[in-house]
């Protein structure tokens, strides 16, 4: 089991937030989010936009040396980090295309989901396509983090649902020509 007590108290850490965040007069549309850097992360950065309108941060690999990544081989790579979120935000976990499309490495649960209750460490699960063994090194960028509003919700039992055009047509039922283009 990991030792956690350098880590401050969930409590701490959002009242910590709040605070923060008021002395910042909470610039509209900016989220403050609570983050501790780990120990193993010290020299490494903090997740960051690679330009100013990329929607997702790139996450680095926390580890202390390079791994191999063989083809058809998963493996799990910290970060480094913990996060705080906001009640009614998540954290998506996605793949970085360039890997992707390069090496066949991918995040295999993508995306992968950080719940605003979980306080441990952000690692990522990595999976490779690829026909070749790959490495992955100390401070790489491994996956993409996109922070996301979750609207609450309520269900409505009811016995029908309205119609649709489409009506329950699931995989594969729109086709998979070009709509726009007729063959």
């Amino acid at each position: 089991m990991k030792d956690i007590s350098h880590r401050p108290p969930p409590s701490t850490a959002m009242r910590s937030f709040e605070r923060n965040g008021a002395e910042r007069g909470n610039q509209k549309g900016v989220l403050h989010i609570p983050i501790v850097r780990l120990p193993h992360a010290s020299d490494l950065p903090l997740p960051e936009r690679a330009t100013p309108n990329s929607s997702g941060l790139d996450l680095h690999a926390a580890i202390p040396s390079a791994l191999p990544l063989q083809p058809r081989q998963r493996i799990k790579i910290p970060t480094g980090f913990s996060i705080a979120l906001p009640p009614g935000f998540e954290g998506q976990i996605r793949p970085r295309s360039g890997l992707a499309d390069d090496h066949g490495i991918t995040v295999l649960n993508a995306p992968g989901t950080i719940d605003a209750d979980y306080r441990g460490e952000i690692s990522i699960l990595l999976i490779h396509h690829g026909g070749q063994e790959f490495m992955i090194t100390s401070g790489m960028r491994i996956a993409q983090l996109v922070i996301a509003s979750v609207a609450p919700i309520i269900w409505h039992p009811c016995p029908i649902l309205d119609k649709t055009e489409r009506g329950d047509g699931g995989f594969g039922s729109t086709g998979f020509e070009n709509a726009h283009h007729p063959s």
